[in-house]
């Protein structure tokens, strides 16, 4: 009994694991065996699940941006609009100006911190609330794209379409697989041994209760598990396709952002904001910087995703990005952020992201039209959230609040936290 107790403390609720994303992860393969028996085996193909990423890799940067307004207590449903419109200015300036590619890209981020410094400006300095300022954006920005394309599709050139539609190229021996993805799934596992081990090493220097080994050994069994089979299902794709670029970019934003979020004082201050305000800047965070590099921080990701999706459709069009802010806020609220903000992380709103992406291409994969996959998806976003919140109020078991448990306690200590970081160094509190 008490080996259960510590699987159960240690692999899912305690301090050394990261419980939302394992039993996130747990959630997600439940939904994909359900797919992968309906559809006869077809969901868990190399083939089926490659593209699986890189139709959906522009929705899964959006969350990212996403969770971060929402965990600070906002809302932006200007992000579709803001991805359409940075695709076809950026469309247009390599067509109309011989724009070389590379720079095409940094262009189009301009665009978007410009649209983010005005939208936060609004938001941050001028108190308008972040629903209304988005709002207005989203007729704008959505009445700029077909303003400047001309309501037409504008096409980009070859060389761009690599950041949405390109893959890892073949290189080394014929080994039956894509080397370099082997090569990052064999780095992957590595950082993931290190990363358990150096919270061991971390947890003996502060004394605190170390997980027994055979728990650590079944959590790092199941990651890597995971690691290695996506790892052989993108390598082993037919030729000339792997692991898509924009999957790539994806990676290296998550661990980017999960880094910041978790431990740096500017992401833990994102936090404090959401959770509460006043006593956030009370303790010293300065709460219109936070509110501004959110907004702007959205807007930058939103035109990444829409170049992307321009990238991959070979062309930029009056279309794109309807819905997109939707799809994004599912995902964050499906991963397990709050509507109070304040509560949320970056891998969770990935996994729940993949489970939208993968209920839409299970429902697809049977033939099922478009307008019931819309009315599913909304039920299964609406149900699932209900229910959670139903059991809450009723004191029984709750899914998302089990997930959660431990990140309350680390996140309601972040004011005391914050103060102690921008308290004077060379003052000495005193007790009483």
């Amino acid at each position: 009994m008490s080996r259960l107790k510590d699987l159960q403390k240690n692999l899912f609720g305690g301090t050394t694991s990261n419980a939302r994303q394992f039993g996130m992860i747990f959630t997600l393969v439940a939904i994909v065996l359900l797919f992968q028996i309906w559809t006869g085996g077809l969901t868990l193909t190399s083939g089926n699940l490659i593209a699986v990423v890189s139709q959906y890799s522009y929705i899964l940067i959006l969350a990212i941006g996403m969770l971060m307004v929402i965990v600070a207590g906002h809302i932006d449903l200007s992000v579709g609009s803001v991805a359409a419109f940075t695709g076809i200015v950026v469309a247009k300036a390599m067509q109309e100006y011989d724009l070389p590619w590379p720079l095409g890209i940094v262009l189009g981020l301009l665009v978007g911190a410009v649209i983010g410094a005005w939208q936060g400006f609004w938001v941050a300095y001028v108190g308008v609330p972040a629903f209304i300022v988005t709002l207005a954006g989203m007729m704008l920005f959505r009445g700029g794209n077909q303003y400047i394309g001309n309501a037409d599709t504008v096409p980009v050139p070859e060389g761009f379409r690599e950041i949405g539609a390109g893959f890892l190229p073949e290189v080394g021996p014929d080994t039956g697989y894509n080397n370099l993805t082997l090569l990052l799934g064999i780095v992957a596992c590595a950082g993931m041994v290190w990363r358990e081990w150096r919270a061991r090493q971390t947890r003996r220097e502060m004394n605190a209760d170390v997980p027994p080994l055979w728990v650590t050994g079944i959590r790092l069994a199941v990651m890597l598990g995971v690691i290695v089979f996506a790892t052989l299902r993108f390598a082993g794709g037919r030729i000339g396709t792997s692991l898509p670029i924009s999957g790539i970019i994806l990676i290296a934003l998550v661990l980017a952002y999960s880094y910041y979020t978790r431990n740096t004082i500017g992401g833990r201050h994102i936090y404090a904001v959401g959770g509460n305000a006043r006593a956030a800047e009370l303790s010293g965070v300065k709460l219109k910087r936070v509110n501004f590099m959110v907004m702007m921080n959205m807007s930058v990701l939103a035109a990444l995703a829409g170049m992307i999706f321009v990238a991959r459709s070979a062309a930029s069009g009056p279309q794109d990005g309807l819905s997109w802010e939707l799809d994004a806020i599912a995902a964050v609220f499906i991963g397990g952020a709050a509507v109070s903000g304040g509560l949320g992380t970056v891998s969770g709103s990935i996994v729940g992201g993949l489970v939208m992406a993968l209920l839409n291409n299970g429902l697809q994969l049977e033939g099922v039209g478009s307008d019931m996959v819309q009315i599913i998806k909304g039920l299964v976003l609406l149900l699932a959230v209900a229910f959670d919140v139903y059991n809450k109020r009723q004191g029984r078991f709750s899914i998302i609040g089990t997930l959660m448990r431990p990140f309350r306690r680390e996140e309601l200590a972040v004011p005391a936290a914050l103060a102690s970081q921008t308290a004077d160094p060379d003052k000495t509190p005193v007790a009483g």
